[in-house]
């Protein structure tokens, strides 16, 4: 697994599958649906997906598997390419 220092930050690691796991919250539905879509595209223009999207109405939470047994940088990046989505003070 990744050492701790190296996960992107609100990020954690979770057993098995080794995977990367947030939560981000909207105040408004706009919001969310702003973001999945967003989620959406990059997922669709990297060829990599989350392996598990939960949502609600103020509410998403993402589930990153690792590529390999181990999370690795490639796993971390992608978390980081997610964050970018926000706008800064956001979720």
């Amino acid at each position: 697994m990744a050492p701790v220092s190296d996960l992107p930050e609100h990020w954690e690691a979770r057993g098995k599958p080794l995977t990367l796991f947030r939560r981000f919250e909207f105040a408004r539905y706009g919001e969310t649906r702003t973001f999945l879509d967003a989620l959406a595209a990059l997922s669709e223009a990297r060829q990599r997906h989350p392996q598990n999207i939960n949502f609600g109405a103020t509410y998403v939470n993402v589930t990153i598997e690792a590529t390999g047994e181990a999370l690795d940088a490639s796993d971390c990046e992608f978390a980081r390419a997610i964050d970018a989505l926000i706008a800064p003070g956001k979720a």
